[in-house]
């Protein structure tokens, strides 16, 4: 049996001009997450990492933790999706990002307003009404998603551990696929992904199955 470990990065910079980077809090969460692994990564064979900097920036400093050498191989499969484009196209005048974040910043409780906003720009990507509007739909993100975890067990050796740095939204259509999970429901895993957490996978003979 080997055993995939599917990481979401860090908090990243919030509310920042460039989201695309781990918060102080992040790298920190990051830090104890390799420390928690340490003792079960005896035989970590593969690593992965999407192409994104808070990726890179998670597994940097988990590695570091864990006492593992800071490489791994680059997938860019294992990216998020386009929050910004899907954003866009459920409230065009958010193209200016200055704009969402001056109303972001207005409003009593920023995370919770972007929240609701992005929430509803999910869901619209979600639907499959309104394909046209993306670079990429729900559907060619989950087949993207499908195909890194595919590659990824191509290339484990049996017996063996593989980490894998990447996002809420990968793992939550690998999960919805293991779990059998309709679109209608099946991103609903999202929310409750925190960052720094994990999601394994024991993967055998009859391919992977999900653990916790």
């Amino acid at each position: 049996m080997s055993t995939v470990y599917l990481i979401r990065h860090g908090q990243a910079a919030f509310g920042e001009a460039d989201y695309d980077r781990l918060s102080e809090r992040g790298t920190q969460q990051a830090q104890l997450l390799g420390a928690a692994l340490a003792p079960a990564l005896t035989h970590a064979q593969l690593i992965v990492c999407g192409d994104m900097q808070r990726h890179r920036q998670t597994a940097q400093a988990c590695l570091e933790a864990i006492g593992l050498a800071t490489e791994w191989e680059v997938d860019a499969q294992w990216n998020e999706f386009d929050h910004d484009r899907i954003v866009r196209a459920y409230r065009p005048e958010y193209a200016d990002h200055a704009r969402l974040r001056a109303d972001l910043l207005a409003s009593p409780d920023p995370q919770r307003m972007f929240q609701t906003i992005f929430e509803a720009a999910v869901l619209r990507w979600v639907s499959g009404q309104h394909d046209a509007d993306y670079s990429e739909t729900w559907l060619a993100f989950r087949a993207r998603c499908r195909q890194a975890l595919h590659s990824l067990l191509a290339r484990l050796p049996p017996a063996t551990d593989a980490l894998v740095f990447t996002s809420g939204g990968p793992i939550a259509a690998i999960t919805q696929d293991l779990l059998q999970i309709p679109d209608s429901h099946g991103f609903r895993l999202n929310w409750v992904l925190v960052n720094g957490g994990v999601t394994k996978l024991i993967v055998g003979k009859r391919g992977a199955h999900l653990s916790t």
